[in-house]
């Protein structure tokens, strides 16, 4: 038999939905500083597609993407909020360097702690990216 987990404090689950908001916001508007604030200390990744990556390598990735891509916009079409953290489903749109139009469905689980994202695995569908390397 288990014990039913506690609930969870709501001003953590407040803090981590505006944690998700900023990051995201910052990604958004390509300033690599501000979602690089958003993270720990020891910040890692994980995606479906490329394996670990470490804060270096992501703020790469991250760089590349607001290179390529015009017009980055999270749709969020589902967010749920844990105890150290966040699930989120969303849409991210953009406009690729060839004007054609990019809809990547992907899915994000982001864990952390102090108030900071230690850890974000992340599973999409790597064809969407194709059209950005154009």
């Amino acid at each position: 038999m288990t014990d039913a987990a506690a609930p969870a404090d709501p001003a953590v689950l407040a803090a981590h939905d505006a944690l998700a908001d900023r990051m995201f916001a910052a990604i958004e508007a390509g300033d690599l500083d501000a979602v690089e604030a958003t993270w720990g200390a020891e910040f890692a990744t994980w995606t479906n597609f490329g394996g670990e990556a470490d804060r270096a390598g992501t703020r790469a990735l991250l760089g590349w993407l607001t290179r390529r891509a015009q017009g980055l916009r999270y749709e969020v079409t589902r967010r749920i909020l844990l105890p150290d953290g966040f699930v989120q489903q969303h849409v991210l749109h953009a406009t690729a360097a060839d004007g054609s139009e990019v809809a990547m469905p992907a899915c994000v689980l982001a864990t952390g702690t102090d108030g900071r994202i230690t850890r974000i695995d992340e599973y999409l569908d790597p064809s969407q990216i194709a059209a950005l390397a154009r």
